[in-house]
């Protein structure tokens, strides 16, 4: 995973110490990160951590979504944005975000396996994912405002099954258990999530 920009040969300590997190967590992801291994990999002192992240929670939290800037996550879900109907505010949605899990699922992995014994995994790891939950709803708003949405469903219905046919779990099933590609995965998510919610 490319971490930082290649423009600039140094990072800056913050930088250092997210890369560094990552690395960490990709390299270990069944094993409890802590600030004295980030720090020793980023090459600082921990107290050095201390002044950018005041715990691990905060500094768990950034990692995820320094992996969201360095992926550019906000430029792909732009045409989701500003998509002028529904159904394609969805499909742009599924698209930038299903393309997105195969580059944080490397710490995803890695918080996933932690979050049931370390709170600051667990902090981590809920944070993210409603986040991602809100770009959910966002979807669902879109067609309820089209009138597209089927009406079997709440609104909140609607985003519980949006966001569980997004969830990271069901892509490794899909991709690594089930041998599906990546463009696979994305057409055949779409498709679903339009038999799902899209009344036509």
């Amino acid at each position: 995973m490319v971490l930082y920009s290649m423009s600039s040969s140094i990072p800056d300590t913050r930088t250092r110490i997210l890369q560094a997190t990552c690395t960490l967590l990709e390299d270990s992801p069944q094993k409890t990160t802590r600030m004295a291994d980030i720090a020793k990999a980023a090459g600082i002192s921990r107290q050095a951590v201390y002044l950018h992240f005041s715990n691990r929670a905060e500094l768990l939290i950034a990692t995820t979504r320094f992996v969201d800037q360095t992926t550019d996550l906000a430029t792909r879900l732009n045409p989701s944005r500003v998509a002028d109907t529904g159904v394609e505010r969805l499909e742009e949605f599924i698209l930038a975000w299903g393309s997105h899990i195969p580059e944080i699922h490397p710490v995803a992995q890695a918080l996933m396996a932690m979050k049931d014994s370390d709170a600051a995994a667990n902090e981590a790891w809920s944070n993210r994912m409603q986040a991602m939950r809100e770009g959910c709803a966002a979807a669902v708003q879109a067609l309820v405002r089209d009138q597209v949405l089927m009406p079997e469903h709440s609104d909140a219905e609607a985003t519980d099954i949006l966001w569980t046919l997004l969830s990271v779990h069901n892509w490794e099933l899909l991709t690594q258990e089930c041998g599906w590609t990546q463009a696979q995965y994305v057409a055949k998510t779409i498709a679903m999530a339009r038999r799902m919610l899209v009344c036509t």
